[in-house]
């Protein structure tokens, strides 16, 4: 019979919408944290280990004899936004907002865990990852690791203390239909790349532009010429993504600037185009620059790498997951999106696999992660709980 966590939906409801009123960021998780061992201890799981990863949380629930063991991930951290949509659970944190359903992530994994820990009908150990800092690509909490959650985890010994044959993650998704499951094999999520560049000129006046090296030119030229690095230098069949997102120089109207400073992102889907992007942005930046007569110095950092689901577990899972949703309510993806995932760390690590859960496709529930009037359905909350139950059952079968 399928899983039906329906009855705990009024639970995980309260749960999520506290943790959404008490947002956090990335490796300050320390209330949200506290929150979560409550809960742990409340349904009687006795190993929960702390501080892994800064602010993680590591619970192991325990079946049988079996030596076997699957890890389970949830994100538990807010992003820096002001929240727009207002309700009796709005953030009560300026400046801080669960835009990204992370807090719905936390619910659905402590439901599973309440009736896994009740029910044990599985043979060998579950881990119940509860993640920090998955959106902290691009910055840093005190004692974090500036390439997110996963990496502190990671190099926290996450997988020495926590031995396991699979990970598994979800992700819930504006624009598909409320409580359908989606994924596909190979790439899901693009590597999430994040560059800086900067610009030195001469500066003058503005009325006299032939005695100065303006920067603002340059940048121009640069943000122009970067254009034509995916249009011409990545196979069509291979996507990426070029954006510069910010600029800055100048200080007034009539002062031709020193020096201008650019940043942006790039998205690539294989290890071959994230190579070449990066190599051809510092020929561009570097080129374009010289011809000026200007400098530019290219500061690259790579960020998490592409998510890709291996064909093997992939389909054990979407059998799984057809299994307790039915045929009709799965999609396979025909197309990956060029976001980024920090899941993927792990599925460098160990096999494993990450579907999509659909938040809505038509009002608040399909407003895009990210926004400040994005707004989790709650309703989905036993689907993706009951996937975790069913996913535990399957791979750690008595």
């Amino acid at each position: 019979m399928p899983v039906d966590l329906s009855h705990l939906e009024a639970d995980m409801t309260g749960w999520r919408r506290h943790i959404h009123q008490h947002p956090e960021l990335g490796f300050h998780e320390h209330d949200t944290s506290a929150f979560i061992i409550g809960l742990l201890r409340e349904f009687g799981i006795e190993e929960i280990a702390t501080g892994i990863g800064g602010t993680g949380i590591v619970a192991t629930i325990r079946a049988g004899q079996s030596d076997r063991a699957i890890g389970i991930r949830a994100d538990i951290d807010a992003l820096p936004m002001t929240e727009a949509r207002a309700s009796n659970y709005s953030s009560a944190t300026p400046g801080v907002m669960h835009a990204c359903g992370h807090d719905g992530h936390t619910a659905m994994l402590l439901g599973a865990a309440k009736h896994l820990a009740a029910t044990r009908n599985f043979d060998g150990a579950v881990h119940l990852i509860f993640q920090p800092a998955e959106e902290s690509l691009g910055y840093s909490g005190a004692g974090g690791h500036p390439e997110g959650g996963a990496s502190a985890m990671i190099r926290d010994a996450l997988f020495e203390r926590f031995p396991m044959q699979a990970i598994f993650g979800v992700h819930n998704r504006p624009g598909l239909p409320a409580g359908k499951l989606a994924g596909r094999v190979g790439p899901l999520y693009a590597a999430a790349d994040l560059f800086r560049i900067s610009v030195k000129g001469k500066g003058g006046h503005a009325a006299r532009p032939h005695l100065a090296i303006d920067p603002i030119l340059v940048a121009s030229h640069i943000v122009v010429a970067v254009q034509s690095i995916v249009a011409r230098n990545v196979d069509p069949m291979d996507a990426a993504v070029v954006s510069i997102c910010k600029i800055e120089a100048g200080t007034a109207f009539n002062i031709i600037a020193d020096e201008a400073h650019l940043a942006g992102t790039v998205r690539t889907l294989s290890r071959q185009s994230q190579d070449r992007v990066e190599q051809r942005l510092r020929d561009v930046v570097e080129n374009v620059a010289r011809s000026f007569g200007a400098e530019a110095e290219l500061h690259y950092e790579r960020g998490y790498p592409a998510l890709h689901n291996p064909a093997d577990v992939y389909a054990r899972v979407r059998e799984i997951a057809i299994g307790l949703i039915g045929a009709d309510r799965f999609i396979d993806l025909e197309a990956p999106a060029m976001g980024g995932e920090d899941f993927a760390r792990y599925l460098d690590v160990v096999p494993g696999c990450f579907l999509l859960l659909g938040n809505g496709d038509t009002g608040p529930g399909a407003v895009m992660l990210h926004n400040n009037h994005y707004e989790y359905d709650d309703s989905i909350s036993p689907t993706g709980a009951a996937l975790w139950v069913a996913i535990t059952e399957n791979f750690l079968a008595r």
